[in-house]
């Protein structure tokens, strides 16, 4: 696992784009606002670009790729076709599948189960319908927390892109794989949930 992976703060901004298929971000230390790492989803298929501009957005696969600001893979992100409810699958810098998002069924405001490899239940992913602000719990353990950060208002009135603040809490090891799976996490609350 790439010790990138280790910090608790983490702060993600979508591109900004009127017309954009392609689901692109850049994470920043947000203490200083420096880049260190990019989410760009390379891999996109003619018919999911045109699919993309439709009502059908939220069924289209999608394959995103996680590096370090020098271009080393961190992780990737994939899901296929979804119709009814998403299962999104996490693998790692070498291809290994880490673990799964299954969202629940007739969840408000969004639920997944955060699975490892061996599909054990790790922690849930809970969000309110009414905001931004979803939490990586087990039973009384909060391992981590998104929130969105307004972008002012010219670009939430004319773009899609948002920005989120992760922190992980200190609960959470260094190296965990569940580190790797809360980050690839906040990718797929927005393409599956808030798009």
């Amino acid at each position: 696992m790439n010790p990138i992976l280790n910090r608790n703060l983490f702060f993600v901004k979508e591109h900004v784009g009127m017309f954009k298929a392609a689901n692109n971000y850049d994470i920043l230390d947000p203490n200083n606002q420096e880049m260190i790492m990019t989410c760009r989803e390379e891999k996109l298929g003619f018919f999911t670009k045109i699919l993309r501009f439709t009502d059908y957005k939220r069924m289209t696969p999608f394959d995103v790729e996680i590096k370090t600001a020098d271009g080393d893979k961190v992780l990737t992100v994939k899901r296929g076709v979804s119709i009814f409810l998403s299962t999104v699958e996490v693998f790692d810098e070498n291809d290994e599948l880490v673990g799964k998002f299954e969202q629940k069924f007739f969840s408000i405001g969004g639920k997944f189960d955060v699975l490892g490899k061996n599909d054990n239940v790790l922690c849930k992913l809970k969000g309110k319908w009414t905001s931004w602000d979803f939490k990586f719990v087990s039973e009384d353990t909060e391992f981590a927390h998104v929130s969105k950060k307004w972008s002012g208002l010219g670009k939430e009135l004319f773009t899609s892109a948002d920005n989120y603040m992760l922190n992980i809490d200190e609960k959470v090891p260094e190296n965990n794989p569940l580190r790797l799976l809360i980050l690839a996490a906040v990718m797929c609350i927005d393409m599956v949930l808030k798009e």
